[in-house]
């Protein structure tokens, strides 16, 4: 296995164990607004697809993205399969040469663009859109433009996603099953964007280990944070 696949495998299982511990949450985020299925769903599904991609013979980090997003299509129910596990196997030949900050970003960017497509929804119809957004906007500026080192510019990546969570929770929703219930869907915090930070939490923690292990991290900052102050989205 290599190296980005064995991290893509832990990222995985990282994210799967999250989702379990934080089911109960998703659950009750989802039973104000939704269909209180989202926490089950995500943790049923992110379970399965560990198991499968530590099934998979010596995977590399497309494989692993694009096994990861077959098996959350067929174990999770409702719109969330199409849109976590569809988008997955769309991105994945952008990582078909590895991890580099220029694929990462190209990844970033096509999943983005599938989410979107496949739920017609943009930021502020109250959605996991709302989350992603400010993330890839963020993760692009920061690589791009700012010349930051990947694990960094994911660390501001993963504050941009926060702050697109609480965005959510005063607006009105606008797609979904949410939308259904017009203004008293305002007060309460979209669960598919929270599960969004969950998953950018855990991408980053092992991120971030594994950057320490091989010795990637820049001299000055052996273990990268969500930084402080302003982040820049556009």
């Amino acid at each position: 296995m290599s190296d980005a696949g064995e991290a893509v495998v832990a990222a995985v299982r990282a994210v799967a164990e999250r989702l379990e511990r934080e089911r109960r949450h998703l659950t009750d985020l989802d039973s104000a607004i939704g269909d209180a299925d989202h926490g089950g769903n995500m943790a049923r599904g992110w379970a399965a697809a560990a198991e499968a991609v530590a099934d998979v013979d010596d995977p590399d980090p497309a494989t692993v993205v694009e096994t990861t997003g077959k098996t959350l299509l067929s174990e999770v129910g409702g719109a969330s399969g199409p849109l976590y596990g569809g988008s997955l196997v769309f991105a994945s030949p952008e990582l078909e040469d590895g991890i580099t900050a220029e694929t990462a970003v190209a990844f970033a960017e096509t999943y983005l663009e599938k989410v979107q497509d496949r739920g017609d929804a943009r930021v502020g119809d109250k959605t996991m859109v709302d989350a992603l957004v400010p993330a890839v906007h963020t993760f692009k500026k920061s690589v791009e433009v700012d010349d930051m080192e990947p694990v960094a510019a994911l660390a501001k990546a993963v504050a941009a996603t926060q702050r697109g969570v609480e965005f959510t929770v005063p607006i009105r929703a606008s797609k979904g099953r949410a939308s259904y219930l017009g203004w008293r869907s305002v007060g309460h915090q979209d669960p598919g964007a929270t599960s969004t930070l969950f998953i950018m939490e855990e991408l980053l923690d092992v991120a971030t280990e594994h950057a320490e292990a091989s010795g990637d991290l820049p001299d000055h900052a052996e273990s990268p944070t969500i930084p402080d102050g302003e982040v820049t989205e556009d």
